[in-house]
């Protein structure tokens, strides 16, 4: 299991194997590689490449996970 951050530091989601899931636990994203799809397919965007089990969201793609600007970590 890893973290994602968003670009201002906020944790936004957590990656289990290739699947992205919301803070309440609702799968909401597929990963493959760095690119983040919708689970129809979809390309919707990116992560920065990251070593290690956290990952940065790239800024513009900050805005796939609307509502967690103000949350801490």
């Amino acid at each position: 299991m890893a973290n994602i951050f968003n670009s201002q530091g906020i944790r936004v989601a957590v990656v289990v194997d290739s699947e992205i899931y919301d803070l309440s636990g609702k799968k909401i994203y597929v990963l493959k590689g760095t690119n983040i799809h919708l689970p129809s397919g979809e390309l919707v965007g990116h992560m920065n490449n990251a070593s290690g089990s956290d990952r940065r969201l790239a800024r513009s793609t900050d805005r796939l996970f609307p509502g967690h600007s103000s949350e801490q970590c």
